[in-house]
């Protein structure tokens, strides 16, 4: 399916699923080695998202365009089931490298969608990218806010870290090097993963829950932050996910905001944001970066001067992001 437009993707909370839905996307990008100590440089930004729409249709930007089909060195086992809510199963999609012969690190690569669309098959990019590198990834469905309020979907994704963990010799999981990571409310959902462990209430019943939902290290793309600011409050997709406006819930908004769960002990965290974003604003990131900073929690923020939500769709910002969750993968959950 092709790209249709960068401006529906920008208009609507629901269209940030990035290029990974709009491409269809089962393939490796074709990117040259970024390993080495010094990163792509920072591609220049916009002044406006008008100025960066100008720019994308007349042509001067560059999207990523991985080729069709899985490469040779990698599997994909799809639809595992990794827990089920009532009747509702819930599903995830594994990519291995082959021949692994000791425990590796595995990274969840959460969809975005306003918690209300996408599915897990939109961040085949980045699990078909990473698994090239020599981690195994998965990708997961959850519910959305039409079939489940909060904390339905963050229960979902705790769950299916403790399929991973459980299963983890099944797999060739090391089972403690998991990393979350996530785009927009798949961002979201990495940081309550990464912030919530020490919060039983948020496990939930999905199954599996002898084992501990703990993440050893969050990505965080682009993820809404603190759901109590004025303009979180007056967003339909925020009053849909918790299910109640501010005025008759505002204890539970700041429950649900990934902010206000930040202590000491939590994972290291890498933080992407654009500063023209018109759907999750920079200051969330800007609040989340302080106060991972303020509690001692090692924080890594990128920050891109100019450059929308979804900024990863274009190649030289996906290239300085790889290049950064190359380094923070190192550093926190490092292959064996």
């Amino acid at each position: 399916m092709a790209i249709q437009s960068w401006r529906s993707i920008l208009r609507a909370f629901p269209g940030f699923i990035i290029v990974l839905c709009a491409l269809s996307l089962n393939g490796p990008i074709q990117a040259e080695n970024l390993a080495g100590d010094t990163p792509p440089p920072v591609p220049p930004g916009f002044a406006s998202s008008g100025e960066l729409m100008r720019a994308f249709t007349s042509g001067k930007i560059q999207l990523i365009t991985p080729p069709s089909g899985l490469p040779e060195g990698v599997t994909c086992e799809k639809g595992i089931k990794y827990g089920s809510v009532g009747d509702r199963e819930l599903l995830l999609d594994l990519y291995s490298p082959k021949g692994l012969a000791r425990p590796t690190p595995v990274i969840i690569f959460i969809h975005g969608g306003g918690w209300k669309g996408g599915a897990r098959g939109d961040m085949a990019f980045y699990c078909v990218r990473f698994a090239e590198k020599g981690y195994i990834t998965a990708t997961i469905s959850y519910r959305f806010s039409q079939d489940a309020k909060f904390p339905g979907c963050v229960e979902d994704a705790k769950c299916a870290v403790r399929f991973l963990r459980a299963n983890a010799s099944k797999y060739h999981i090391d089972p403690e090097r998991i990393v979350a990571s996530g785009n927009s409310a798949g961002g979201y959902l990495s940081m309550m993963m990464g912030y919530t462990s020490d919060v039983p209430e948020f496990e939930g019943t999905g199954g599996w829950n002898e084992t501990s939902s703990k993440v050893r290290a969050v990505i965080n793309f682009y993820g809404p932050t603190d759901l109590t600011t004025d303009y979180a409050k007056s967003v339909g997709v925020v009053k849909d996910f918790i299910g109640k406006p501010y005025d008759q819930a505002a204890e539970t908004y700041k429950h649900a905001s990934p902010l206000f769960h930040v202590t000491k002990d939590d994972p290291p965290t890498l933080t992407f944001q654009g500063t023209i974003d018109d759907i999750v604003p920079v200051t969330q990131a800007d609040a989340l970066d302080a106060k991972l900073k303020e509690v001692g929690v090692p924080s890594t923020y990128e920050k891109f001067e100019g450059w929308p939500h979804t900024m990863d769709l274009a190649a030289d910002v996906n290239a300085r992001c790889v290049w950064f969750m190359d380094k923070f993968l190192a550093e926190h959950a490092p292959l064996p």
